[in-house]
C-alpha cells in the first residue's frame, strides 16, 4: 500500500509538474504575442476598471487572445497593483507583455496646454474649453462661479493663475488644472514677494501682482521690465497718473478691437489710468516671474517717461520735454510695421497679445 500511494504521490507531482510547465509556456505565449492592431491606436482605461475587465474587452475586440492566462499571470505577480485611468499608446509591434508594463508603471499618454504671458482669464477659458481630452466641468458657469468652485469665492480671477506648459491626461478636469495654475501663481508670488526691494509702494503682494500685470502688457523686452517697473514705482510716488494704454484696453474689454481714440482715454472707468490715480483695481492679465521680479525689484533712475519705438523696445526719458521729442519721432512718424511691444503668441481669437498704441497725438497723452 504504501508503494503505490508513493507511486501515485510521484504520479500526481510529475503531472503537476507538467501542467504547470504547460501554463507556463502558455502564460508566455500569450505575454508575447503581439497585439492584433491595424495600427496605432490609443486604449483608453476608464475610471474603475481593472485589469481583468481590461484584458477581456479587448480579446472581445480581437486585439489578443488567450486574455484568461493574461489575466493569471497579473493576478500572481502583480497583485495589488493599481490600473492608473488614462489613454495607453499601442500598436501592432506593442506584445501582451508590453501593454501590461505599461499599465503597470502607469505610462498613460499625457497632453499639454500653455497659458501664454499677458493672456485674460476669457482667453484661458477658452483655451481650456478647446482641450477635448479635458473633462468639460466649468463650461456655462460664470466667472465668479468658476472661482467658488475652485474654493476661492469672491477672489477676482485675472492675473491669478500662473502661465505656464501644464500637463494632463485623459479624465483630468478643467478645473483640477486651474486648481494647479492658481497654485504655482501663489507660490511664485509668495518666493518673489521675500526677495522684494525695500520702500515699495505697495501694502500686499496683491498689489504688486497688479504692478507686475502692468509690466506684461507694456514689454515682453527682458532687459526693459525692471526699468517700466522704475518708472511707474517714481510716478506713483510723485503723485502722478500711470498713464498706461493696457489698462484703457482692459477696462474696454470686448469692445477693443485694435486702436484706442482720444475719447476711449477719457472715458470713465476703474480700469483707466489716464483719469484714476494709483493702480487698477486688479491685475489685467497673466504674469509670469520675470515680471513679478520686476515690479518686485524696480530699476533705480529718474526717467518719468517712456514712448514705444516701434521695434517692441521703448524710450525713456527723464522729463516732459525729452518724451515729448521722442513722441515726435517714434509716434508722429511711424514705421510700417509698427508695434508696441515685441511680436506675441496669436491669441485664441485671432489677435496678437501685443497692444496697438493709441490713435492720438501723443503730445496731447503725456503717456509713460
Amino acid at each position: 500500500m504504501l508503494r503505490k500511494f508513493l507511486l501515485l504521490l510521484e504520479t500526481l507531482v510529475l503531472l503537476g509538474v507538467v501542467l504547470m510547465g504547460i501554463a507556463a509556456w502558455r502564460v508566455q505565449s500569450v505575454l508575447d504575442q503581439p497585439l492584433s492592431l491595424p495600427a496605432e491606436q490609443l486604449v483608453d482605461v476608464p475610471a474603475g476598471a481593472s485589469p481583468g475587465g481590461m484584458l477581456n474587452r479587448l480579446e472581445e475586440q480581437g486585439a489578443l487572445h488567450g486574455a484568461f492566462w493574461a489575466r493569471l499571470y497579473w493576478r500572481f505577480n502583480l497583485a495589488g497593483q493599481a490600473l492608473h485611468t488614462g489613454e495607453y499608446r499601442v500598436g501592432p509591434a506593442t506584445t501582451v507583455r508590453d501593454m501590461l508594463g505599461l499599465w503597470q508603471r502607469g505610462e498613460v499618454v499625457q497632453y499639454s496646454l500653455t497659458l501664454v504671458e499677458g493672456w485674460n482669464f476669457r482667453q484661458v477659458r477658452a483655451l481650456l474649453a478647446r482641450q477635448e481630452k479635458l473633462k468639460q466641468t466649468l463650461a456655462g458657469l460664470s466667472d465668479e462661479a468658476v472661482m467658488a468652485k475652485l474654493g476661492h469665492p469672491g477672489v477676482f480671477p485675472e492675473g491669478r493663475f500662473f502661465p505656464d506648459t501644464y500637463k494632463y491626461v485623459k479624465g483630468m478636469t478643467d478645473e483640477q488644472l486651474l486648481e494647479q495654475a492658481f497654485a504655482r501663481l501663489d507660490a511664485v508670488l509668495a518666493e518673489e514677494w521675500k526677495a522684494r526691494a525695500a520702500g515699495l509702494p505697495y501694502s500686499d503682494p496683491y498689489q504688486a501682482l497688479i504692478m507686475a500685470s502692468l509690466i506684461e502688457k507694456e514689454t515682453g523686452v527682458p532687459e526693459e521690465r525692471s526699468e517700466i517697473a522704475g518708472v511707474f514705482v517714481r510716478r506713483l510716488a510723485a503723485g502722478m497718473l500711470l498713464q498706461t494704454d493696457p489698462t484703457v484696453i482692459y477696462g474696454m474689454g470686448e469692445r477693443y478691437t485694435g486702436r484706442i481714440t482720444r475719447a476711449d482715454l477719457r472715458e470713465p472707468s476703474p480700469y483707466n489710468t489716464y483719469l484714476n490715480p494709483g493702480l487698477p483695481p486688479t491685475p489685467i492679465s497673466l504674469v509670469g516671474r520675470e515680471a513679478i521680479r520686476a515690479a518686485l525689484n524696480p530699476a533705480d533712475g529718474n526717467s518719468l517717461y517712456f514712448v514705444a519705438k516701434g521695434d517692441g523696445s521703448h524710450v525713456f526719458s527723464n522729463d516732459i520735454d525729452a518724451h515729448n521729442q521722442a513722441v515726435r519721432q517714434y509716434q508722429l512718424k511711424r514705421r510700417a510695421d509698427y508695434r508696441s511691444s515685441p511680436a506675441a503668441t496669436q491669441g485664441l481669437d485671432g489677435a496678437s497679445g501685443a497692444d496697438q498704441a493709441p490713435a492720438v497725438p501723443a503730445e496731447e497723452t503725456k503717456k509713460p
